[in-house]
Order: structure tokens, then sequence, then C-alpha cells
């Protein structure tokens, strides 16, 4: 059309504007109250997002997040921390089987022969539970059979000395970050103590968060009781053919919940676990700011009608560029009515037509096919998410339109190498 890129971006950013004005006016009455406990509601928010990633199942999923998410929602609820809810994926099953466990779900087997425990104390060793070596090299003279027996002897007693502090401190079972010597392993079966190796930093710092407990560089001679971590129990057990290690901490004090997803392939179980990832956010976003808008395309619409009424106010250049922002708008009922294999032509046309009338929650019921009011349908999205994405899409396209001209230019200089005619090269 010939329009300057300083027009343009003139008006986007009135476009922008209004539109933000407008979102803020499609909020539904009294949805700025909202208890982020409360299942029902929480749901009401989420299904949106989780129906993006897997449509159909969302009826089953959102309740399993929304519980996930619940558990460990601090008593201030901005604070909440997504890490919080962890995904274990199996192989095996179906949807059906997911479930939600309080505490985490470690891949792998325990290191002993103990395999269950209850209402245990815990002592988490960060460098492993084994003899410790001297900083410096040393060399140890041996004369005879019977030095050398003392000094296995010696060994042995240190490190029954150090597993002896680990059971008279209560505890019950050792979590180490790093190897398990053998010698400490036949202690701790005498001792009738549980061991667990988990080798990933960060799943030790979950555990610890998980159990209260605190983690201890070495073990030493003496335990502090307050460094004691508490769970419910441990135990090892066998879904789809794979061995697991579930820690539960139903009493309170528990900061780690995690989501445990079945499926028949690897791929499935990926696309369920963005699902999840998805609810999650939804959550952290809501306990921030728990307002909804109309869901099913009906914001979109309504957002595109606005802005195309209000281009016909501007007198400017700017008044095309507005247009088109409002027109980008339409992109989501058609890819929604395409998706589902609907003509989208025909649903953009009822849409409009329903909103020129004043019903301005009126979206698209993809089962039906037709328009629908969304507060029938129960569709809603949260305004948070619509108004971030609208400001930063705005804003990356006035950033790209500011720099057009240097995206653009050409490279300076003369000819490249590979640009010379034949021969240049043998001159001398």
């Amino acid at each position: 059309m010939g329009l300057h890129p300083s027009d343009i971006i003139i008006g986007y950013t009135k476009a922008c504007v209004k539109a933000v004005e407008v979102l803020e006016g499609l909020v539904e009455e009294g949805s700025n109250i909202m208890d982020v406990r409360n299942k029902d509601e929480v749901i009401l928010r989420m299904k949106a997002a989780v129906a993006s990633k897997q449509y159909g199942q969302e009826d089953i999923l959102c309740p399993l997040i929304a519980d996930a998410c619940i558990q460990v929602c601090p008593n201030n609820p901005t604070n909440f921390n997504v890490d919080n809810v962890r995904v274990a994926k199996l192989l095996g099953g179906g949807l059906h089987n997911c479930t939600t466990v309080r505490g985490m779900v470690l891949k792998g087997d325990t290191v002993g022969s103990i395999k269950r425990v209850e209402k245990a104390k815990v002592v988490v060793i960060a460098g492993g539970v084994d003899t410790t070596a001297t900083e410096t090299k040393g060399t140890v003279l041996i004369h005879s059979a019977e030095q050398l027996e003392n000094y296995a002897k010696t060994e042995e007693a240190k490190v029954e000395e150090l597993i002896k502090a680990v059971a008279e401190s209560g505890a019950e079972v050792i979590v180490s970050g790093a190897a398990v010597g053998e010698m400490a392993l036949h202690f701790c079966e005498r001792y009738k103590i549980m061991v667990l190796k988990i080798g990933s930093k960060f799943e030790l710092r979950r555990f610890c968060r998980t159990t209260g407990a605190v983690a201890l560089l070495k073990l030493g001679s003496a335990v502090n009781p307050d460094d004691l971590g508490y769970v419910d129990s441990i135990s090892v057990e066998e879904i789809g053919g794979a061995r697991v290690t579930v820690v539960r901490n139903e009493q309170g004090g528990n900061s780690v919940t995690t989501v445990l997803l079945r499926a028949s392939t690897d791929s499935i179980l990926d696309d369920l676990e963005r699902a999840v990832d998805d609810g999650v956010n939804t959550y952290k976003a809501l306990c921030r700011d728990s307002r909804i808008v109309p869901g099913a395309a009906a914001t979109e619409i309504e957002l595109a009608r606005k802005l195309k009424e209000f281009s016909f106010t501007e007198t400017g250049l700017d008044q095309y560029a507005i247009a088109k922002f409002g027109e980008s708008f339409e992109m989501i009922p058609k890819t929604l009515a395409e998706n589902a294999g609907l003509n989208a032509m025909e649903i953009i046309s009822s849409l409009y037509a329903e909103h020129a009338s004043g019903n301005n929650k009126v979206g698209i019921d993809l089962e039906a096919g037709a328009c629908k009011d969304v507060s029938t349908l129960n569709i809603w999205d949260l305004y948070v998410t619509k108004f971030h994405a609208l400001k930063y899409a705005a804003d990356a396209v006035c950033t790209v339109l500011r720099v057009d001209q240097i995206i653009m230019s050409k490279p300076a200089g003369g000819p490249g190498r590979r640009d010379q005619p034949a021969g240049m090269d043998n001159e001398d």
C-alpha cells in the first residue's frame, strides 16, 4: 500500500492500546475474586489450556493437574513454584491409569534388600556413603599378615561406627548423592537401614524439599536430629514392568507433588507432559490474576470487530494499519474452524453477525460445528494470558519495523572472492 513503517508503527501502537481497553471490558464480572484452592474454579480456568494440547482428554487431565497444584500451593499463592509439580512418565497402561502422588516418584530401585519403610526419619548425604579418603596421598607399610588384618578391622570398625551413629539418631533411611560402598551397605543391612541413591543433585534438592531434610556433605560420627527429614512411606513398586521408588509424604510439610503419567508410547507421554506443563503454568498465572474472558475465539472476534470500528474513526494513514491489526485476530477462529473440519468463512461470518447484534460471548462449538454462547459451553481463557500475548506480539512487530532498514540492507564493499572473473587469482 506504500505506507511508511513509521505510519504502521503508530497505527499498531494505537491498535494495541485500544485492544487492551476492549479486552478489559470483556472480563467476566466477579472472576477477579477466586479461591485458588477451589478445585472446580481451577479446572474451569485450566480447561482451555489443557484442551489445546489434548482435546477430548481435558476432563481426565485437569482434575489431576488441579489436585497436584493445590497440594503444593503455599500460604501466599503468588509464590507458587511450577518446579514443585513434577512429572513421571511410565510406559504401559493408558490415560485412565494416571494418578497423582504426594511426594516423588524416582525411577530405579533401592540399593540394598530393604524395599519398604513406613513413617521413617531420613538422613541425606550429598557426598556418598563410603569410607572417607584423605586429601593427601599416603603410603601404609605393612610387615605382617597380622598388621594387614588389624588395618582391615580398623577400617571396618570405622564404617560400622558411622552407620551405627545414623541408626542411633533414629534414621531408618539413608539417601546418598554419590556411590555407596559395599562395606557401608553391609552395615546398613545389619542395622536395618534402607539405602537410596539419587544421582541428580537437582532431584536430591527436591527430595530434601519433600522430606524436610538437610543435606549433609559427608557421613560424620554424629548426626544432628534437626537435620533429619520425615517420610510417611518409601516403597519400591513395579509399574508397567518398570521398578520405581515411590516416596510419599501425606502429613503436610511436603512441597513436591508428582503427576504419574501412563501411556502406550513415548510420543504420547511427551504430549501428555506438555499438556500438564501448560496446566501448571496456567495455575501459576491464575494465582496472580484470576480474571477470565470468553474463550472459543469469542474474545478474538470481538477485538477484531471493535478495532475495525475504531479504524473508521481515524483520519490519517495509520487507519489502514489499525484495520489490518484487527483483521489479524481472525486467524484464531479461522484456525479453530479449519482444525475441526468446518467452513472457516461461514463460521467467521456467523461470529461477526452474532457479535454485531450484541452477543459478545458467542464462540465456536467445535463438536456441534456452530456458534454458541461460551457460558453454556463453559470455555474461558485467562485475561492475563491474552493481555501479555497481545502486548508482546505488538512490541515484537514494532521492534522489527523499526529496524527493518538494517535487516534489509545489503553487505557493503566490492564483489566477493567468488564473484571475481576467472584468471584474476593467478595474477602476480
